[in-house]
């Protein structure tokens, strides 16, 4: 499995052209190397901007994307695939995302597109979103490309035992998405308590515990430079094994985002 940056950058919501470009920017200016985007966040033009105003190499910075649920028929996927490829100015991507197994999605259907991709060389892996573990099960058996990741919301309030272990057995990545739970980890006890210990803000202990996992990456979204390089001095907290387990004890459970649509709840 290739390596992936355990903190990378989220764009969800940051859809002001100028602010969206200037925050890529700085932040691969600032050391990050993993840029996450979607076609639904309407701003891969923008992400795209920020990249290429960066002092730093295309080769040298992850870019996923994913496919929105409206294109997930198999020509679809083709096309708007292509057509996120021309927004963000690049050849080829990363990683490749299905964004929601529902609607369009049909694994016989959509998944042999991002097959397609994979061996013409479109984009290196092959990642899916919000699935579940029998989702998962179906995907890797229709697949021939490997499951590079799997990005899922994922915090100290939600921690996500069942998929961390599957990612573990089957040697793919877990990618947090709102990995702080939207500011709410400020409100528990234990996380406040770590961070104190070490010096830091609650929001850095979370992306530090995420990044203490085995075969998870974390990528917060912000706006602002000032919390640009906090999330990444997070990289640089060393937690130890008891706080670890304070944080894997928390019994509060949040899931922030929750559609009635969502496979967990059909």
């Amino acid at each position: 499995m290739d390596e992936l940056p355990r903190i990378g950058l989220g764009t969800y919501d940051n859809t002001d052209p100028e602010q969206c470009a200037d925050v890529v920017a700085a932040a691969l200016e600032m050391g990050y190397r993993h840029v996450d985007t979607a076609q639904e966040y309407d701003n891969e033009a923008y992400v795209g901007e920020g990249i290429a105003q960066a002092n730093v190499d295309r080769e040298d910075v992850f870019l996923a994307t994913k496919v929105w649920d409206d294109n997930l028929a198999h020509d679809d996927v083709l096309a708007s695939t292509n057509e996120s490829l021309d927004r963000l100015g690049v050849d080829s991507l990363d990683l490749l995302y299905v964004h929601w197994p529902r609607d369009t999605y049909d694994a016989e259907d959509t998944l042999p597109a991002f097959d397609e991709l994979y061996d013409e060389g479109t984009i290196d892996h092959v990642g899916v979103s919000n699935f579940t573990p029998d989702q998962l099960d179906t995907a890797r058996e229709t697949l021939d490309a490997p499951i590079f990741a799997h990005q899922v919301e994922m915090h100290p309030l939600l921690q996500q035992e069942e998929l961390q272990e599957y990612a573990r057995e089957h040697d793919h990545w877990l990618v947090a998405y709102s990995p702080v739970a939207r500011g709410k980890v400020t409100e528990v006890d234990e996380i406040r308590e770590v961070a104190e210990k070490h010096d830091a803000t609650p929001y850095q202990v979370s992306l530090a515990w995420l990044a203490a996992k085995e075969n998870v990456a974390a990528i917060p979204k912000t706006s602002s430079e000032e919390h640009l390089q906090d999330n990444f001095e997070a990289r640089k907290i060393d937690l130890d094994d008891e706080d670890v387990a304070a944080i894997d004890g928390i019994e509060r459970e949040e899931r922030i985002v929750d559609p009635d649509d969502a496979p967990w709840n059909q």
